[in-house]
């Protein structure tokens, strides 16, 4: 069950997770907000009014009955589930300021709810949930506004200057065999629907990077061909390589032998050659694996690795922290989160972050991915938001650890996320596994 919060801790979150909604859309100009049809993004126009029905929907409408300030026009429009996603450009939209005025007036209503003191565990958990969708759909924002080389944002919390130029983190983690409790226990503060419930994996030692594969470790498989050799490819993964003409990351740009620019926002870089590998699929992330002669880990091992420790014959410990340093919640010190470097920071960087075995950022930088498709753990069940976890189980792969675009409030050790394995847009990369 979710611990209870206070209801200032609350309101404060709700403030904030909006402000960053409008950091993100408030320079762009009528047509950038609704953007190009494309299957990678939502207009940006409905996305942000989808964010303000969701707490309407799932607080003030289900668990409190009050009606909805747009009447029927709610559902007809902004119902994620309901609305196909093709036909979200052709709505009869709220105007901008219409949208703005409704997000604001459902926001009104949530904060004049919560009375002071302590919120109930029920209002602690949805609104919590309301405030970490909205994050979700933050971090979409950033992947909208990359794909369609938007100009970068101007984010109140961002600390470019302070970026550390950090170098490459080589070497393995060895992580010892032994019964471990991949998921979430009862007793976490907070968790989603699909982290339920721990349960006993049992684990051969392996190896794992300590660190992300970097910029200078693809380009290694880029410069060698890896795009054409249908060998270290999977017949998915070729026949999406052939379908996408792809023969490098999907931002990335040759500039002359040997030398790669990459597009951030609307800025043309030198590719940074220490920063974590971003924006590869699930293909690509197994590709160059098979060509390393290497492997993507299992969900239970890149969890074991992150927040395992060692128990005192040698073994994995029962107990597991709930971030790879300890229990002490994400802060600049740990980990590149909350969008504060506007990117992704060099893999040495962040030592206080590191896991027990010596693991470096598998919290923030670049969210993982695993070798796993995401299915239900024993003992799943449901919350309120049914449709959160159920209906993508068997359909796509399984990442983990944030990227510098999620919010530090939200993620945990045991968060899990997915998407398809071919989705290049999302702020994805991996380390791997010695076979």
């Amino acid at each position: 069950m979710t611990a209870p919060v206070s209801t200032a801790h609350l309101i404060e979150n709700m403030q904030d997770a909006r402000n960053r909604t409008l950091e993100l859309v408030r320079d762009l100009d009528d047509e950038q907000l609704m953007g190009p049809k494309l299957p990678i993004v939502n207009p940006m126009r409905w996305e942000i009014a989808h964010v303000a029905y969701f707490y309407e929907y799932f607080i003030l409408r289900q668990l409190y009955g009050c009606e909805s300030v747009l009447g029927e026009r709610a559902d007809q429009l902004y119902d994620s589930i309901a609305v196909h996603h093709e036909t979200r450009w052709d709505l009869p939209l709220l105007t901008r300021d219409e949208t703005l005025s409704y997000m604001q007036d459902v926001f009104d209503k949530l904060a004049e709810r919560l009375n002071g003191g302590m919120a109930s565990e029920q209002d602690s958990f949805v609104y919590q949930f309301g405030i970490f969708h909205e994050d979700m759909h933050t971090e979409a924002f950033l992947w909208a506004r990359q794909a369609l080389a938007y100009p970068t944002p101007d984010l109140a919390a961002a600390n470019v200057s302070s970026k550390p130029a950090a170098g490459p983190h080589l070497g393995w983690a060895k992580v010892p065999g032994g019964a471990f409790l991949l998921g979430a226990s009862e007793n976490a503060p907070f968790l989603f629907d699909n982290e339920k419930w721990a349960h006993s994996v049992a684990i051969e030692p392996f190896e794992i990077a300590k660190a992300p594969v970097t910029n200078r470790e693809f380009q290694a498989f880029v410069d060698d061909g890896g795009y054409g050799r249908e060998a270290v490819w999977d017949a998915d993964g070729w026949k999406w390589r052939h379908e996408a003409s792809a023969e490098h990351p999907v931002y990335w740009q040759p500039e002359g032998p040997g030398h790669w620019l990459v597009r951030r926002f609307d800025q043309m870089l030198s590719l940074p050659p220490d920063e974590p590998v971003i924006h590869v699929n699930w293909y690509e992330a197994d590709a160059y694996c098979r060509w390393a002669g290497l492997r993507l880990p299992t969900e239970v091992e890149w969890e074991a690795a992150a927040l395992g420790q060692v128990a005192a014959d040698g073994t994995l410990a029962v107990a597991k922290r709930r971030y790879p340093w300890g229990e002490a919640s994400p802060d600049p010190s740990n980990s590149n989160l909350d969008g504060r470097a506007l990117g992704p920071v060099d893999v040495a960087a962040l030592a206080a972050g590191d896991s027990a075995f010596g693991c470096r950022q598998m919290l923030g930088n670049v969210w993982e991915w695993t070798a796993d498709t995401f299915n239900a753990f024993p003992g799943f069940s449901a919350d309120a938001y049914k449709e959160y976890s159920s209906m993508l189980f068997g359909d796509t792969k399984v990442l983990r650890g944030g990227a510098w675009t999620t919010r530090g409030r939200m993620i945990h050790g045991t968060y899990r996320n997915y998407f398809e394995a071919h989705r290049r847009d999302v702020f994805g990369g991996f380390r791997p596994c010695r076979v």
